[in-house]
């Protein structure tokens, strides 16, 4: 059993291309984005644990108060 269209399937041959050339550029866009996006995190080393360990902070609460100790 299909779930109902929300919005209607187009009737002429134009729309039909424009919706196949909008989708197919914003896959393109997406590809070249998580391309981008993993060579950025490949250089950066993948998140080292040198770095890591120096951003480790210990946050406490007791009811409205929150103790802030950063780990050094």
């Amino acid at each position: 059993m299909s779930s109902p269209r929300t919005t209607p399937k187009p009737k002429n041959l134009f729309r039909k291309l424009e919706r196949m050339f909008v989708g197919f550029m914003m896959s393109i866009m997406a590809f070249v984005l998580e391309k981008v996006v993993m060579r950025g995190i490949r250089k950066e080393g993948g998140g080292s644990k040198e770095r890591s360990e120096a951003e480790a902070t210990s946050i406490t609460t007791k009811g409205g108060e929150i103790d802030f100790e950063p780990d050094l």
